[in-house]
């Protein structure tokens, strides 16, 4: 009797203890739906619009369902699906043009919004639609493109007086707020808003403080939360959101490892394990033993020094938990720089655009330490953190 006393608490406090599933802003049809009933729907969205809904109409075994297949299959009146950078299907190389065309499923039209032309619908389309519903998988940095698509749909919207619902997922980074604020006369296509380089927003957070802070044009916006979570709850993603973050720990990485797109040094672009190494032909092999040669992959067509043995540094076994606690660092990127011993070759004009700021290489070409670097843009991080408190949707 006791033993039964026993393990019914303990399942009780097991319960209550054990965090709560995290449910994003897709699976919450009860807030939504009722918006897009009698309305010509658009959706942005790519691979990551996905959520466990079983028993919808789309669902494959395991329940899990597109958003296109759900509406689709709900009924609802899908008149454009709207595509970001690596297309609708998350396939394409980064920054790589994506040429317009038809879901085979359901028969909708695919609109790129990477398809070399001005990344912003034609008047014809705008007006084929009465509500945009916006669901991607963000990760958190001011360079990762999704967010730039969205803002970019909002002031087309905003225009055309059409209605955006953004279906909110967690931000995978979201406890991190770090980095440069970005100087706008860098502003580019991988960085849209003064912004650190870590904001710790989800999509519907910036959609808010975009609106908010006159960085896009004011519309009706609406955004559906997530449930179950806040910045600090951790969160693995459940598909890939480009072809070269495959990871958790690539994710990650993300923020420190992609300011190598910047400079002569391969970041592991076609290889097994992208965002999770560096290396250069020319590094040291008395320093750096672990080697590795890019080639041609899905994601990677043509990726940076193809088919040339490069020596650097593997860190697809480093915890994650070590990742997380050091968040953005300059020091592999210092690492390379002193390794190399190019000076000033070592960059190159990209690099300002990943950073946001002019001042960083600077600091680096003087000899200044990480730590030297990242405390001159916290003031401006602190003061990015306190503007950003009005637009929290979430703890």
């Amino acid at each position: 009797m006791k033993r039964s006393v026993f393990i019914l608490v303990f399942t009780i406090f097991a319960a209550f203890a054990a965090p709560a599933q995290v449910n994003v802003g897709m699976t919450d049809t009860a807030s939504y739906y009722p918006l897009l009933r009698g309305r010509r729907v658009a959706v942005l969205a790519n691979q990551t619009s996905v959520a466990e809904l079983p028993g919808a109409p789309g669902a494959d075994a395991s329940g899990r369902v597109h958003l296109v297949d759900l509406l689709h299959g709900e009924g609802f009146a899908v008149a454009a699906i709207f595509s970001p950078e690596h297309g609708f299907r998350g396939t394409a190389d980064a920054g790589e043009q994506v040429a317009s065309s038809v879901d085979a499923r359901t028969g909708i039209p695919i609109r790129s919004l990477y398809d070399g032309n001005a990344k912003r619908p034609s008047d014809e389309a705008m007006r084929s639609f009465d509500v945009l519903v916006v669901d991607m998988q963000d990760v958190g940095l001011r360079f990762y493109t999704y967010y730039i698509s969205m803002l970019r749909m909002m002031d087309a919207c905003a225009d055309f007086g059409r209605r955006v619902v953004v279906l909110d997922r967690p931000n995978p980074n979201g406890h991190l707020v770090d980095g440069p604020v970005l100087d706008m006369k860098y502003k580019s296509g991988v960085g849209a808003i003064p912004v650190p380089v870590l904001h710790g927003l989800t999509m519907g957070e910036i959609a808010r403080m975009a609106v908010g802070e006159d960085w896009a044009a004011s519309c009706d916006l609406q955004v559906v939360r997530c449930r179950n979570y806040t910045h600090d709850t951790p969160y693995e993603l459940p598909v890939a959101p480009s072809p070269n973050l495959p990871t958790q720990r690539s994710i990650y990485l993300y923020p420190s490892i992609c300011l190598f797109e910047g400079t002569v040094v391969s970041l592991g672009r076609g290889t097994d394990r992208p965002f999770e190494c560096y290396g250069h032909p020319d590094m040291p092999a008395d320093r750096y033993c672990f080697v590795f040669t890019p080639r041609p992959t899905s994601g990677a067509k043509h990726p940076p020094l193809e088919g040339r043995l490069c020596r650097g540094v593997d860190l697809s076994e480093k915890p994650c938990e070590e990742i997380l606690a050091e968040g953005l660092t300059l020091d592999y990127v210092i690492d390379a720089y002193r390794a190399l011993g190019l000076g000033e070759a070592f960059f190159t004009p990209m690099f300002e655009k990943l950073i946001g700021a002019g001042w960083v290489r600077e600091m680096i070409l003087d000899g200044r330490s990480a730590a030297e670097i990242r405390a001159r843009w916290r003031p401006d991080v602190e003061r990015f953190a306190k503007m950003r408190e009005k637009y929290l949707i979430y703890e």
